[in-house]
């Protein structure tokens, strides 16, 4: 069945990863940080029905920024998850989804706007409802890469962790409701230092009848000492020359590479 949902785990180390920090992002916010080459982000879904929307920069060179269409064009896919990287718009790969508890991560629909969000859940501001306004994915990420001198046109295709939009035999879109369930968690590794642009407000096409305030966790830690791949299981020769280009862009000795 298309619409299936097949977790796809990796392959687990024996020792357990050594915390560097944790913190739940509360529902309707936004978040950055920049994570350096050789550390995982897990972020989970505490009560199930989560959306984290994501975008991911070179903070080194922020022209160099996530490329939808590339990522899933080289590993002949409409999702991702498990064994899939995710690719710069210089053929570099920021990160590998190395643990996947849903099985599937939506590509293509972006965040909805405050138009949007007016016309499904009425309006708050945040001067009236404080923390339970309802905040929108757009300006949610719009205000969080404005801390690194980005504007608009800086806003490129994001991810949507744990939602899953499939389509129909007509092409139409389907929003799967349910689809990431409590305790699901979905682990990226880092392969090169990365700012992470993050907001936790709800899937554009997510048809609850109320806002949806859902918290994610996330969770920092080494990639030497956490779940990883032997190598990328998609496209795996284009995933190489991807690796390929980060190890000549940090200027690795090819026995070093993982």
């Amino acid at each position: 069945m298309l619409n299936e949902k097949i977790p796809n785990q990796p392959i687990m180390s024996v020792a357990e990863p050594d915390i560097i920090f944790t913190d739940t992002i509360p529902g309707a916010s936004h978040w950055s940080m920049k994570i350096p080459r050789g550390y995982t982000l897990t972020a989970t879904d505490i009560e199930g029905g989560a959306n984290l929307s994501v975008l991911f920069y070179n903070p080194d060179n922020l022209l160099e920024r996530y490329n939808a269409p590339d990522t899933l064009k080289c590993q002949h896919t409409f999702k991702l998850t498990a064994g899939h990287c995710l690719y710069s718009d210089m053929g570099r790969i920021f990160c590998r989804v190395v643990r996947d508890d849903t099985g599937w991560i939506d590509t293509v629909c972006g965040v909805a706007n405050k138009a949007k969000v007016t016309q499904k859940w009425g309006a708050r501001t945040y001067q009236h409802d404080r923390n339970q306004w309802k905040q929108n994915g757009y300006d949610a990420l719009l205000v969080e890469v404005a801390k690194y001198g980005l504007g608009k046109r800086d806003l490129a295709a994001n991810l949507n962790l744990f939602s899953q939009v499939r389509t129909d035999t007509d092409g139409r879109l389907i929003y799967e409701e349910n689809h990431s369930q409590p305790g699901d968690s979905i682990a990226l590794s880092f392969e090169m230092e990365t700012l992470v642009i993050l907001t936790t407000c709800p899937h554009p096409l997510n048809p609850a009848s109320e806002y949806p305030f859902k918290p994610v966790q996330l969770t920092l830690t080494q990639s030497s000492a956490t779940a990883t791949l032997a190598e990328p299981e998609h496209g795996k020769d284009e995933n190489q020359r991807g690796l390929e280009n980060n190890r000549r862009y940090h200027c690795i000795p090819p026995q070093e590479v993982l």
